[in-house]
């Protein structure tokens, strides 16, 4: 087995590629269910909120960079809106496949928003805004929290529900 470095701090480029992944995939969504109507793209701004603060309260909360710099740089967020939960918790947390489905509703919405406007208004830039979120949700985020987040967090070491569900797919 061979020895990964893993950070107590995360470097600050890595927070910002990781944050950019994110904050793109919410404002692509919510350009393009601006074209669904004015008030679609709010909404669904909410909704991302939500989808955040959720993280915070769940996750966040209880996980050994609470106060620290992570990989999403969430850890020194946490503090400022809830107080530290057990660390013991976030190992023992079971993550499933439903449980993720409000997390790529984010995506699924904008998807099915895009899919009805070029249905009914073909529009080469948003099938092209359509093809990017894809990527980007799917691919990017893969990359970023394979590639440089999960790869080197102290937590995923420690007990990590959802690393314990990727895993289990990879070994399927």
């Amino acid at each position: 087995m061979s020895h990964v470095k893993v950070y107590d701090n995360f470097p600050l480029h890595l927070v910002i590629l990781s944050n950019l992944g994110t904050l793109l995939v919410y404002a692509l969504g919510a350009a393009i269910l601006a074209g669904v109507g004015w008030w679609a793209a709010p909404i669904y701004l909410l909704y991302c909120a939500w989808l955040e603060i959720r993280l915070l309260q769940q996750g966040c909360a209880n996980c050994y960079y609470y106060g620290k710099i992570c990989g999403s740089g969430k850890g020194k967020l946490c503090p400022l809106l809830f107080k530290p939960g057990d660390p013991a918790c976030f190992a023992d947390r079971e993550v499933s496949w439903a449980e993720l489905l409000p997390d790529f509703i984010a995506v699924i919405l904008p998807l099915v928003g895009g899919i009805v406007l070029l249905v009914t208004n073909f529009n080469w830039l948003l099938l092209a805004g359509l093809a990017a979120l894809v990527v980007l949700y799917f691919g990017g985020n893969a990359v970023i929290r394979g590639s440089f987040m999960c790869k080197y967090c102290r937590q995923r070491q420690l007990g990590c529900p959802a690393e314990e569900l990727f895993s289990q797919r990879k070994a399927q």
